[in-house]
């Protein structure tokens, strides 16, 4: 059943004048070109002001709240402060209990989402109109016993494993697994005393004292259930463990709670596997970094450091905050956050004061993050970001907030056991007047109605898909690769083609100039002067290739004066020049501006390069046509390689997006081996690109998460490269490449595909168990077979998806 949301437009759209701006237009076409959203329309307030709100109605079951709150992020508007964002930082649990949790949590007053992973990490969306921040972390201490809530984005160090809830007692975090384990050395001296002691009450003794070991934890989650009104599978347990022992059959309900218990205690330290996979991440850091401030060198916790501070790194030491070089040489791996492979070189900027408020802008040559690795020099290193904002927060925060995303096949089982727990208990209740309509005692029908409560109960089903995302969200973030929850990961391995962008992703991004044609009766010299005036007042990379060519060409010659720099949104800039009007874009520009048409000399002089898979600037001085400038844009080493393996991976359709000339574009995908290549595309025109081919099945879209951000929010899932350091392209992928390395994309495309396969084979498995057992049980199955049974295939279904953190590509 659909839901919907209302938000106001001046709350999202801060500084939008009207319902009729383009901003909305957007924002609808994006919204709903997502799965799961319905429609979107303006809705009138009671003043009548018509751009009050927007209306999305959405399916709940497709996609959340917080979901479509980051897609509206991704189409470039801001939330405001109304709504709040909290991460808190728990122990590993089990699947069930998280799920227990997240909706206890969900009822909170002021709590609009919420959303918890096994993993023990809780998101919260809340209203800050209704709560604030620490009445909320009250309420949810209170909820979730014993836990210290903290803000994992302002404290990459709390998921650590120091903040716990129940699950730590007198032995630690291992209290359920040894009590467990007394358990069973209860339920075997039990058995013992059976065969050897003649008083069957030695051995009830035993039993029940299993039965109190074993219960306990299952006794304490059962409880805090139906304090809230739910009836989950370790209820199921806890009867049919009951009714076992009404019967007399003291063994198999013991041995019942025990492997249950057992179940519960090794699911716990699978999670805390997965966990600690992710907290790795946030050991990278150092504690303390060796700082010269005001002439004197001193060493400082790393959350004193501020920008601007100059950090020394000795050789062989961890980079302490993200910065750039303004002294020394070396080599850095910066495998522990992009993934690379080879060490990087680094060495200083020129001018470290020019640079510092534009570093985003750096090359990777100058600059480095928190958590990598000097090699053999020592560097000088300027700080550009705190600890708190560091590339390496970032991503632990986001990695722990992916956790908690639900992936759509999650939301179907969770949808399934809604309905399924209750029919199982329906079931079991018909079962007990089985003996009404069979000839047999009553305490017969009582046994196997109790061995059906232990069949039909999903276990394996709840860890099924949790315990897959988990570990492939974990893998990914180690090899350097983000993906922001189960959605996006399970969604990439199940997509059949993709979608890329030219320049920066296939090809290096950065153009040259290559040839300098001068208009009849036109200089070469006039035609880079005028250019190169224009050009150093833009920071578009085909700009910055003009003027570093243009300069070596010119010499000692004097460029003209340029100012008033306009952007011609994807046809051109225009700026003046020593008083003249100066225009300098692309051939299609001329015929949509006032003033002289291309001469047909100099077209056929444009059609020719472009032949060669030149992208062509025409510049103007007033009505005078100076000439065309070609660049060339080489392609990336790897791409072809990459696209093979994409091939081998099974994605069947590779395109090619570009905005430059179709000649330009059939030039340079024939050269990386893709087949498609769809050129002259505007911002927009990506866009409809995008539904076209998500028409035909899902899409991704791979670009640098700037330019590129409404055809990837648009994309069935929208892929970033080169996201190390960028805000902007963190923020707007579903999936963040970490390096600028095309080569990484295969190991997300295989690794989404491994976790695809094996959240599908443990789903059939988890199934199909029931499935056979519950049959099996209604005929005479013993309840001890069926725990058996039932146990293992939950510890079957989190080994095979621990799998997932030893992959490989």
């Amino acid at each position: 059943m659909g839901q919907k949301t209302t938000m106001g437009i001046g709350l999202i759209l801060p500084g939008v004048p009207d319902a009729q701006d383009a901003c909305l237009a957007r924002l609808k076409t994006l919204l709903e070109n997502k799965p799961g959203v319905e429609s979107t329309h303006l809705k009138d307030d009671d003043a009548g002001d018509e751009s009050s709100s927007i209306c999305v109605h959405y399916d709940p079951n497709v996609i959340s709240l917080s979901e479509v709150r980051a897609y509206i992020k991704r189409a470039g508007v801001e939330l405001s402060q109304r709504y709040g964002h909290l991460l808190v930082a728990a122990s590993p649990m089990h699947a069930r209990e998280a799920r227990s949790f997240e909706q206890a949590v969900q009822a909170l007053p002021g709590v609009i989402e919420a959303g918890m992973s096994p993993a023990g990490v809780l998101r919260i969306e809340f209203d800050r109109d209704a709560t604030d921040d620490a009445r909320l972390q009250t309420l949810i201490n209170e909820v979730i016993p014993r836990t210290k809530s903290e803000h994992l984005a302002d404290s990459p160090s709390a998921a650590d494993g120091e903040h716990s809830h129940d699950h730590n007692g007198l032995f630690g975090e291992q209290t359920e697994l040894i009590v467990t384990c007394i358990s069973g050395a209860l339920l075997v001296a039990g058995w013992l005393a059976g065969l050897f002691v003649a008083a069957s009450w030695v051995s009830i003794s035993f039993y029940i004292g299993a039965f109190i070991t074993a219960g306990f934890f299952t006794v304490r989650e059962a409880v805090g259930n139906i304090i809230h009104g739910r009836f989950e599978i370790d209820f199921l347990m806890l009867v049919a463990a009951g009714g076992a022992a009404v019967l007399g059959k003291w063994p198999e309900g013991a041995l019942l709670l025990f492997l249950f218990s057992l179940g519960h205690a090794l699911e716990h330290y699978a999670m805390g596997r997965a966990r600690r996979a992710i907290e790795a991440l946030a050991e990278l850091a150092p504690q303390t970094a060796i700082v010269r401030r005001n002439g004197t060198i001193q060493e400082l916790p790393v959350e004193q450091l501020v920008v601007g501070d100059i950090a020394i790194i000795k050789p062989n030491e961890r980079v302490p905050a993200d910065g750039f070089v303004t002294k020394g040489e070396s080599s850095v791996n910066q495998a522990p956050i992009t993934g690379e492979s080879v060490p990087v070189d680094k060495r200083p900027v020129p001018d470290a004061d020019s640079v510092a408020s534009s570093s985003a802008q750096l090359s990777s040559e100058h600059r480095v993050f928190a958590g990598t690795i000097n090699g053999s020099g020592a560097l000088e290193v300027q700080v550009t970001k705190a600890s708190t904002d560091s590339t390496l927060a970032r991503v632990i925060e986001m990695v722990n907030e992916a956790e908690t995303q639900k992936s759509p096949t999650q939301r179907f089982t969770d949808q399934f056991e809604r309905y399924f727990v209750p029919a199982v208990i329906a079931l079991a209740v018909v079962l007990l007047f089985a003996w009404v309509v069979v000839d047999e005692p009553f305490r017969d029908s009582f046994y196997r109605s109790m061995a059906v409560l232990v069949a039909a109960s999903p276990c394996a089903l709840a860890i099924a898909t949790p315990s897959a995302v988990l570990s492939g969200v974990a893998r990914a973030a180690r090899g350097g690769v983000l993906v922001k929850g189960g959605g996006p990961l399970e969604n990439l391995g199940t997509i059949t083609a993709i979608a890329f962008d030219k320049t920066g992703t296939l090809t290096e991004g950065k153009p040259r100039l290559i040839d300098v044609v001068a208009a009849d009766g036109q200089s070469e010299e006039q035609l880079l002067r005028t250019a190169v005036a224009v050009e150093s007042l833009s920071d578009h990379p085909l700009a910055a290739a003009v003027v570093e060519e243009g300069r070596r060409r010119l010499g000692n010659a004097k460029v003209g004066h340029a100012t008033d720099l306009k952007s011609i949104t994807g046809r051109g800039v225009q700026a003046v020049v020593d008083g003249t009007m100066v225009h300098i874009g692309k051939h299609d520009l001329f015929s949509e501006i006032d003033g002289e048409k291309l001469p047909s000399g100099l077209r056929s002089k444009i059609a020719e390069l472009e032949r060669n898979g030149r992208t062509t600037m025409v510049v103007r001085s007033g009505s005078s046509y100076l000439g065309v400038l070609g660049l060339m844009d080489t392609p990336r080493a790897k791409a072809q390689q990459t696209i093979a393996r994409l091939r081998e991976l099974g994605v069947k359709r590779l395109i090619m997006l570009s905005g430059d000339n179709q000649q330009v574009a059939d030039a340079v995908s024939k050269a990386v081996g893709i087949e498609e290549a769809w050129g002259d595309l505007m911002p927009d025109g990506k866009v409809d690109a995008i539904k076209k081919l998500r028409a035909n099945g899902g899409v991704a879209m791979i670009g640098d998460g700037v330019n590129d951000a409404p055809a990837m929010a648009s994309a069935s899932v929208g892929v970033a490269m080169g996201a190390a350091g960028s805000d902007v392209a963190l923020e707007t992928a579903d999936v963040a490449l970490m390096a600028d390395d095309l080569a990484h994309l295969p190991f997300a495309v295989g690794l989404s595909r491994k976790t695809s396969r094996v959240i599908r084979q443990n789903l059939w498995f988890s199934l199909g168990v029931v499935a056979l057992l519950l049959p099996a049980t209604i005929f005479g199955l013993p309840m001890g077979a069926a725990v058996v049974f039932h146990e293992g295939s939950t510890l079957l279904v989190v080994l095979n998806a621990l799998r997932l953190l030893a992959y490989a590509e």
